[in-house]
């Protein structure tokens, strides 16, 4: 795995200024994986085993223009289209935003924010950062199969710092247009508009862009300004307002947009009128068929005069245990700015947005993203974003290695055999540390059955150091 590693983190030696900087970054790399305790990035020193070095080097990295972080994202897209469906015309895509923890009340960007985790029936106040982040699906085939959520950009979006309340009132104007430019929306509305542009650069001009997002990006900033050959796949509200075509009829004065109201998406859900389709989608480890309502060309004020397909997808009945009763979640409700698009796939495409929830823990928890103590504008967005292009690598080193992995331990005998983050961090540092130990993982296995049929004590270090994060 880690040859494979290494041969992708080669493909981003144009991002980085001088041939040492890189070098140097892929030693914090190899740290950031094998890291132990906190990741900061003296943690990373510590892993890559350059506590004993002058550390002001590695700070220096995230200044100024020594590493473009846009350019690692770039060759992992690329790798990423490269390995999918030849034969899928579409490229899916998920974006959403993400809150990183802070203590200090210095660090660049940092303001108080809703709490996500915070109870339904009060909100809660976090100290953090804003960043958006947008994931591609790789899938061997499109259908009802899994796929692997691979992050493609991650990007700051600070908030504009509030003047004092005996500021003039020119300051105060500044400070509310700033804020109409920094909204997470328009932020993504920009980001989606230059991945199309990136896109057709690197030659898949043929391909549309399908755009999975949550209710706070469907909106009329980001669908009136989609791009050419992109596709918005949102989530609505159930008691929304939609329309009708506008019926073609000579009229003098403006032309018509939105014809005669329809019911609301809930209404439309509870009304026998409207039939259930079945579908098929791969969620949650296995295929379900999921019954779906739909309705063609209606229009919302929201998109202005696009045609939009309504999907309403009933919830699935599960059992919390096997003699329990069968319990539902809430339904969804969905519109595609594309009315060819089959249902299949938007189901699909929607339920695979999952896997960027799926990212987010996985960087903060597994990798420790946010836990860096850089303070300043320039660090504050590279770091995190650099974490995450590591993150994107690994991923992408584990599809694409054959080799032999470290052996799972007992209680996964009876799980499926689908490697999780933890087993490829554990796989990453078995490669390293193996040859400093100058053990194999068939001798380490071997050495531990010996030690137990000679109902000895084996020794716990080395199983300690290759499984610390399972």
């Amino acid at each position: 795995m880690k040859d494979v590693f290494d041969m992708l983190f080669d493909k981003c030696i144009g991002a980085f200024k001088q041939a040492r900087t890189w070098q140097r970054a892929k030693t914090l790399a190899e740290g950031i994986l094998t890291c132990v305790g906190r990741s900061t990035i003296s943690g990373w020193l510590t892993g890559s085993g350059q506590q004993f070095r002058d550390w002001s080097a590695a700070y220096r990295l995230f200044n100024g223009n020594r590493l473009n972080v846009s350019a690692i994202f770039s060759v992992i897209r690329k790798e990423v289209i490269a390995i999918n469906d030849c034969n899928e015309q579409n490229i899916y895509v998920h974006m959403d935003d993400t809150l990183l923890r802070k203590t200090g009340k210095k660090v660049s960007g940092a303001k108080w924010l809703r709490d996500p985790l915070g109870p339904p029936f009060q909100t809660n106040l976090v100290w953090g950062q804003r960043f958006l982040q947008i994931s591609i699906s790789q899938f061997a085939k499109m259908g009802a199969v899994p796929s692997k959520t691979i992050p493609i950009e991650m990007v700051h979006c600070p908030l504009p710092v509030k003047p004092g309340k005996d500021a003039a009132q020119s300051l105060w104007e500044e400070y509310k247009e700033c804020q109409k430019k920094l909204k997470l929306s328009v932020i993504g509305s920009e980001k989606i508009s230059l991945l199309r542009q990136n896109l057709d650069k690197d030659g898949y001009l043929n391909k549309k862009l399908v755009v999975s997002v949550d209710g706070s990006y469907t909106n009329q900033e980001v669908l009136k300004n989609l791009p050419e050959n992109v596709t918005i796949i949102g989530r609505i509200r159930k008691d929304c307002k939609l329309n009708k075509l506008p019926e073609q009829i000579a009229q003098t004065g403006r032309k018509r947009i939105y014809g005669a109201d329809l019911p609301t998406p809930e209404q439309i859900r509870k009304s026998n009128d409207y039939e259930w389709q079945s579908v098929n989608g791969y969620a949650a480890g296995k295929t379900h068929m999921f019954k779906v309502k739909t309705m063609k060309n209606i229009r919302w004020r929201k998109a202005g005069e696009k045609n939009l397909r309504l999907l309403i997808i009933r919830p699935v009945g599960y059992r919390l245990q096997k003699k329990s009763k069968i319990l539902y979640r809430d339904p969804i409700y969905l519109i595609c700015t594309d009315t060819e698009l089959p249902i299949e796939k938007v189901v699909q495409a929607y339920l695979w947005r999952w896997g960027i929830e799926v990212n987010f823990r996985e960087q903060k928890t597994n990798l420790g993203c946010g836990q860096a103590q850089v303070r300043k504008e320039t660090p504050c967005e590279k770091v995190p974003a650099f974490l995450t292009g590591i993150y994107s690598i690994m991923l992408l080193s584990g599809i694409k290695s054959d080799q032999i992995h470290l052996p799972r331990a007992k209680w996964y005998l009876k799980r499926k055999s689908t490697q999780t983050t933890g087993d490829l961090i554990n796989n990453f540092k078995a490669n390293i540390w193996s040859q400093n130990m100058k053990i194999s993982f068939s001798d380490f296995v071997k050495m531990e059955n010996e030690q137990r049929s000679r109902k000895n004590y084996s020794n716990p270090s080395i199983s300690a150091i290759f499984y610390a994060r399972n």
